[in-house]
């Protein structure tokens, strides 16, 4: 019989966004990563990109957690597994501490998880401390570990912070503004979230710089025995049982810089309902593997659009695999690669696959932000959706997706496009929400 986990775990969390969570989970990832500690991250909510700084911190594959998206099962399925192998959890929130209908506040209640609550500091001196009472006893038992300062001035403002509270214990220490090469932001940004880790040749100098400046403070300096005051038990879960619908056959999956928005979660349940999951390429100028069904998952097809044009071998090859009937889901970048263009910020117009008709263009501000859903006949799938272009398509509108618990309306949610044996949305899916509808989606079955 499986017993309860205990494992120390934090949930890093703040009272809006941009106030330096995933720096700080990065850096206490990689504080006690160097130290030899086992450390397992989680990234709250739907995110693509924050995931891949932490899995080089930690040195360990991060994973999701939503108590909508993914579920209270799912959640301590995997926080459950991950307490048995790590020395310390730690869980990036998303937004402020109570945004959303399933906040990061309702996901720290539900598994005991304390609170360590992040707070850019920079332009404030007294006034952390009320930003602290509030969040610390705005909901009556909300586990709570602390506050760290952030872009503190120096250890004058520091005290002046630290001065402000009302319970000295809630102290957990100060960081300094930190910055990456040129003065700019350590962990920098562009449209759509942080720039990939993999895309910096420095980043893990970045995170040795912010582990670096954690060591220095109150919890940076906590070693193994004194995290045990933020042991938690999780207790085991039943594993989901996932009916091999997709036994003996083969998904193709583009994977590189321009197709990089992939859950592992999601490759997981692929093979779990029994398919044999292939990478390929487009950038590199690979061709289609032999297989019988292609995923094109999001990424930057934008950034890369000339390159991925002139893949026109592979071009050829995604059109004898519509013309075989052969089902390809494109995910939202990769819906934008099948169309016929794309209009990009500065005027230019790059032809792209012209799989699909109609064309994209990448705007300045964003198009769609927000959790949906997806109904099939096969099931709901539930997901997201996160992007600045918008589509004109004249390809058949299958279905939409629309918010959780709503039904689908005219001219709301994200549109399911379905061209042959072609499905393409806006509409980011989590597979494991509804296996069933995933394998339709992977077969000829779906709407």
């Amino acid at each position: 019989m499986t017993i309860s986990a205990r494992c120390p775990a934090l949930v890093i969390a703040a009272c809006a966004s941009g106030q330096g969570k995933t720096t700080v989970t990065a850096a206490l990832a990689r504080l006690h990563a160097r130290q030899g500690r086992r450390v397992r991250v989680f990234k709250c909510g739907p995110d693509y990109l924050d995931p891949h700084w932490h899995q080089l911190a930690s040195g360990a594959p991060v994973e999701q957690l939503d108590l909508w998206m993914t579920g209270p099962e799912d959640c301590a399925a995997r926080l459950h597994a991950a307490a048995r192998e790590a020395d310390l959890i730690l869980v990036e929130g998303v937004m402020g501490l109570f945004d959303g209908a399933d906040s990061v506040a309702d996901l720290a209640e539900y598994f005991g998880m304390p609170v360590l609550a992040v707070v850019d500091a920079q332009a404030m001196g007294g006034t952390l401390g009320a930003i602290v009472h509030g969040l610390k006893t705005y909901r009556a038992g909300l586990p709570w570990a602390g506050v760290l300062a952030n872009r503190v001035a120096g250890e004058r403002h520091a005290q002046m912070l630290r001065d402000g509270l009302k319970d000295g214990a809630d102290w957990l220490g100060a960081l300094p503004r930190l910055a990456g090469e040129g003065g700019g932001p350590l962990l920098p940004e562009r449209h759509l979230g942080l720039v990939a880790a993999h895309e910096l040749p420095d980043a893990l100098e970045r995170l040795d710089a912010a582990a670096d400046a954690l060591a220095a403070t109150p919890l940076g300096r906590m070693d193994a025995a004194a995290l045990q005051c933020f042991a938690v038990d999780f207790a085991p879960q039943p594993p989901a049982v996932v009916p091999p619908l997709l036994a003996g056959r083969t998904v193709a999956v583009a994977r590189d810089a321009a197709f990089a928005f992939i859950y592992p979660a999601n490759i997981q349940t692929l093979e779990r309902l029994g398919a044999r999951v292939v990478f390929f390429s487009p950038l590199a100028g690979d061709r289609l593997p032999a297989c019988d069904a292609l995923w094109l998952p999001g990424g930057y097809p934008e950034l890369h659009a000339a390159q991925i044009a002139a893949n026109a071998t592979l071009q050829q090859d995604l059109r004898v695999h519509v013309d075989a009937g052969r089902p390809v889901w494109a995910e939202c970048g990769g819906m934008l690669a099948l169309a016929e263009s794309i209009a990009l910020p500065d005027g230019h117009v790059q032809p792209l696959w012209g799989l699909l008709p109609g064309r994209a263009v990448l705007q300045q501000r964003l198009a769609g932000l927000g959790p949906q859903q997806l109904a099939l006949d096969a099931g709901v799938l539930r997901g997201h959706t996160f992007h600045y272009a918008t589509l004109d398509s004249a390809a058949p509108v299958a279905t939409r997706s629309a918010r959780p618990g709503q039904m689908p309306a005219p001219g709301a949610g994200e549109a399911l496009y379905r061209q042959g044996s072609v499905r393409a949305s806006f509409f980011h899916a989590w597979f494991a929400s509804s296996p069933e509808a995933t394998a339709a989606l992977f077969t000829a079955e779906a709407p």
